[in-house]
């Protein structure tokens, strides 16, 4: 594996967002590029990562929600544009992040398909040679014709997994989007995501179950705050990870008649939330 040839390659990468969803970036911000000043309702999502990403290998990246996981698989798929560093990726992306995203409410499940994996890059071509095993691995021969909209969200995921799963790219991305749908198809996406690591690909692999990450990774990036705290082997990630956040226990509360709970500055109950 260390005499792969690297496929992604994350150099001081950064990206910041506003905290006020109506204050969206300009056109203009998009070319001023380091030089845009920072605003005061901005926050780093993700900075100062340093990442390299070798054919064949298979990454668990953890952390808690809103620490820059998913933020760092989108910049990876070019879906947003870092403000500080650069990211370098050799060859096409598989993204199954937000998967359901593109497609088109009033088109049926047919034009949706042929759709969706033309924007990937599959010529027409292509689509008609794969179709009838992307329905089949759906599941939604019998809704072909049916509006998407019509679709429930289970059936939305398989379909775009389907679709999504069908694309020759040498980087897959996975963020998550297994967790609507029935145990049975999560596990047909899983055998999936496997016989593709076995065809040599490269996954970026987003989960907060600790078993889905030890089954498909060997390596885990662990971020907290937008910063990589530790990239080690899987199972060291996954103990840093816990130890840093593993649940403290609570202090009982004391008993309204007890003489500390009148104290000034006696201890309370203590709690924990998960961010």
């Amino acid at each position: 594996m260390a005499d792969a040839p690297v496929v992604i390659e994350c150099r001081d990468l950064g990206i910041r967002f506003r905290r006020n969803r109506r204050g969206r970036r300009s056109f203009k911000d998009l070319f001023a590029g380091r030089s845009r000043r920072s605003r005061p309702d901005e926050f780093w999502a993700l900075r100062g990562l340093d990442v390299q990403v070798r054919a064949g290998e298979a990454i668990g990246v953890v952390g808690r929600n809103g620490q820059g996981k998913s933020t760092l698989l989108k910049l990876v798929a070019g879906v947003v544009l870092p403000d500080e560093g650069a990211v370098h990726v050799r060859g096409g992306v598989a993204p199954l992040i937000e998967i359901t995203g593109g497609f088109v409410a009033d088109l049926s499940v047919r034009e949706n398909v042929y759709l969706t994996a033309g924007l990937h890059g599959m010529s027409k071509r292509e689509v008609d040679v794969r179709f009838d095993s992307i329905i089949e691995f759906a599941e939604i021969g019998d809704f072909l014709d049916t509006p998407y909209k019509h679709l429930s969200s289970g059936m939305k995921v398989r379909i775009a997994f389907s679709v999504v799963s069908r694309l020759e790219e040498p980087i897959i991305l996975v963020d998550e989007v297994l967790a609507v749908g029935d145990t049975a198809f999560r596990e047909k996406c899983y055998a999936r995501i496997e016989e593709l690591l076995a065809s040599g690909r490269s996954l970026f692999f987003v989960s907060h179950n600790e078993r889905d990450l030890r089954r498909f990774c060997t390596r885990g990036l662990y971020l907290d705050k937008g910063r990589l705290v530790l990239d080690a082997g899987i199972e060291e990630v996954l103990a840093r990870y816990a130890e840093d956040y593993a649940p403290r226990p609570r202090d009982r509360p004391l008993p309204r008649n007890s003489a500390a709970s009148t104290v000034e500055g006696a201890p309370a109950e203590n709690t924990v939330a998960d961010n």
